[in-house]
């Protein structure tokens, strides 16, 4: 009988302080949509706890009527605002390289309007094979095991969340709003200081299937 070959391993990771760090950039459209609407936001705050839905943010900012205009308003913005000044996170390249040279996939599983995310990427340099978007917590798991992921990379609570409901082993990076001990209390799998030790972690954990 001929040989088949086995499906290749996916490994979905994150986007905003995984991948690339969107602050200043997120930062920048916040304050382009207050300058726009005279809201007042802090936008300092703001970038200190990104991971949530876009709308819950918008929500400490904007009156509940008010709200779902000005999530369109700043995804528009978003596009003017916020590609630029974004760059990839130490390591992020080599990350996903890591991936692809061990025969696997790579999934952007990620909170951000899907749309962004793809030209975040582009910008970038980072090819994924598939893209998610607007997920947060369990709807990340939901799409991680539609890809296949046995590994999601996350710098978020939210993100361990998503990885348990895929039954997904989650590596954290110590690159968000979270330091490693709150990652591992969180019930991380693996916790790194940041993407430049994936691709050792990902070595050993390959040689050990």
């Amino acid at each position: 009988m001929p040989q088949t070959s086995p499906a290749p391993f996916t490994v979905g990771f994150d986007l905003d302080m995984t991948l690339l760090d969107t602050r200043p950039g997120i930062r920048a459209t916040y304050l382009a949509l207050s300058a726009e609407t005279g809201t007042p936001i802090d936008a300092d705050l703001v970038v200190t706890r990104l991971g949530p839905p876009l709308l819950d943010e918008i929500r400490n900012w904007f009156p509940a009527d008010e709200a779902g205009r000005a999530v369109d308003r700043y995804r528009e913005l978003y596009r003017d605002h916020a590609f630029a000044p974004t760059v990839p996170l130490p390591g992020a390249l080599a990350a996903v390289e890591a991936v692809r040279e061990h025969g696997g996939r790579v999934a952007v599983v990620t909170g951000k309007y899907e749309p962004n995310a793809r030209l975040h990427l582009e910008h970038a340099g980072i090819v994924a094979d598939a893209v998610a978007g607007d997920l947060w917590a369990e709807t990340k798991g939901v799409a991680l095991r539609e890809h296949g992921a046995s590994v999601y990379v996350g710098d978020h609570l939210g993100d361990i969340v998503g990885a348990r409901h895929a039954d997904a082993l989650a590596v954290a990076v110590a690159t968000g709003p979270y330091g490693a001990d709150e990652l591992r209390e969180a019930g991380a799998d693996v916790v790194l200081k940041d993407l430049t030790e994936f691709p050792a972690w990902l070595a050993g954990h390959v040689g050990s299937l």
